[in-house]
Parts: structure tokens; sequence; C-alpha cells
């Protein structure tokens, strides 16, 4: 169905690596993220927008990951949390590999300014590692361009704080953004890094024609500082995931290792 038919040019693949920075290298080829989704995170008008709500390896669009009734699914907007768990509804969601469960959810945005949704995954055993992965995503939606409180700690277990505004983050510039665990820094985070390759269709549960290829080496990852900063070049406009693995304070879960991930999504515009 999707064809990675890209030019894999060499000087291409180079300038994204340098843009991309200082990469270390991953034990893992793909990289687990949990997505929330909608095509357009910037809006000019109120009213309801639909998500999707998918575990998946994106860059790759390889292996669907079945999601299953999250520990929570709210937003945020100015100090209000709007409970978001009643609004999801089960779908099947079908990439390349294979098809898994999913979620999608319908929420309305009336008053202008910042919107953080969060989506608190419940454990997922991953057999081929033998160990849960548990992730706590983030994404935002800005109404009428109006400044929030977008980078406001919200207190997780486990997060990434913006400190470059999410929404609208410019291709060619940096990404900035400090791992808290309970509200502390977290040092040395190892921070995964993936593009949304193929958005997934609205319509359909699938994913769209893929724009790029991952380039070689497996999963892209940075370091935190020691006060949890880390700062990202964004080599092009798109849907950007980092995800800080096993910074969350819970490691154990029904007798086996669980990596208590903090994930985060940003969107990044070309300058015209």
């Amino acid at each position: 169905m999707l064809s990675f038919a890209v030019k894999r040019s060499r000087a291409y693949w180079a300038a994204l690596l340098v843009a991309l920075g200082a990469m270390g290298a991953s034990q893992s080829v793909l990289a687990h993220f949990l997505l929330i989704y909608t095509p357009e995170v910037n809006l000019q008008r109120a009213g309801s927008v639909t998500f999707k709500l998918i575990f998946w390896h994106p860059m790759a669009n390889g292996q669907v990951m079945a999601l299953t009734q999250p520990k929570a699914f709210y937003y945020l907007h100015k100090g209000k949390r709007v409970d978001l768990l009643p609004a999801l509804s089960p779908i099947e969601f079908t990439g390349v590999a294979n098809s898994a469960p999913a979620f999608e959810a319908s929420a309305t945005f009336n008053r202008v300014g910042d919107y953080v949704l969060v989506f608190h995954q419940a454990p997922f055993y991953e057999a081929s590692e033998n160990k849960f992965i548990e992730q706590i995503a983030k994404a935002y939606v800005n109404h009428a361009g109006v400044p929030g409180n977008w980078a406001q700690a919200l207190g997780l277990a486990t997060e990434i704080v913006p400190l470059t505004k999410p929404t609208n983050a410019l291709a060619g510039s940096t990404f900035t953004g400090q791992v808290l665990a309970e509200g502390k820094p977290v040092p040395h985070a190892d921070i995964e890094v993936e593009y949304l390759a193929a958005e997934p269709d609205m319509d359909t549960n699938r994913p769209k024609p893929a724009t790029v290829v991952p380039p070689p080496g497996g999963a892209l990852v940075i370091k935190s500082d020691a006060n949890g900063y880390f700062t990202f070049g964004i080599p092009r406009a798109g849907f950007w995931g980092f995800a800080a693995l096993g910074t969350g304070p819970a490691t154990v879960y029904e007798g086996k290792a669980l990596s208590q991930d903090a994930v985060l999504w940003i969107r990044a515009y070309e300058l015209k």
C-alpha cells in the first residue's frame, strides 16, 4: 500500500543528520511513540476537532501496537481540566505492517488560547523486550493565535516541558525542552526523536504516503543535560515527537520492568 519511493540522496541525508545535531546510538531500531494527532493545530475558528490516538512507529511507518483503555485523557485550558475519556471511541488503525486497536475522540474548543492534551497510556507489554511501556503524551492546540500557558509544567509523573512554542516552531530553527519527573529535572535522559513521516488519514484510519525514509542507524537519540534541558535542530516542517525514555518514577509493573516515558509532539512550519 505504502511506497517509500523517496530519493535517498547521500547529500540530502548528510544535510539532515547535520541539522539533527549530535545524535547518539540507540539500542532500539524502531521507536515506540504514542501519537495524539489532528492535522491542524492552529485553529482560526471555534468548533469541534477530531483526534487520532495511535501507538505506533511513525517515522518508519512500522508496526502499530494495541492501545487499551487509558489511565487518563483530558485537556487543560487556562487552569481548567476537561475529561475526554467519555469522548473516546475505539478504531482499528491499519499501518503498512499490521492493524491494531486505537482511539479517536472529538473535543470542542470555543475559547482562545492554548489547549494542552494529555493521554496517559495503560502499560503495554513489549514481548521482544520482555518489559512494559507506559507513555504519557502531550500535544497542543492553539485557538486564534492568542498566547497561553504552553510552557507550564503540569506536575505529571514525567513530562517534557516545551521552552519553544510547540504549535508553530520553524524549520531550520531549534526546539528546546526540559525533561521532568514529578516536577524535578531529569539529567542525562535518553530522548528518542521521531518525524511523523506518514500522517494518518482522518477518514480511512490508514497512513498517507510517507514523505521521508528513516536515516540509517536506528532511532535518533539525543541526551538531556545535567538540568534536564535539550535542544534539537528542526530540519523540516511537519510533526516532530520527543520521547524521554524511562524517566518516570514507576519502574516495575506486574513483576516485570516498566519504562515510564514522557512524550511531546510539536508542529513545525516552513517560513514562507
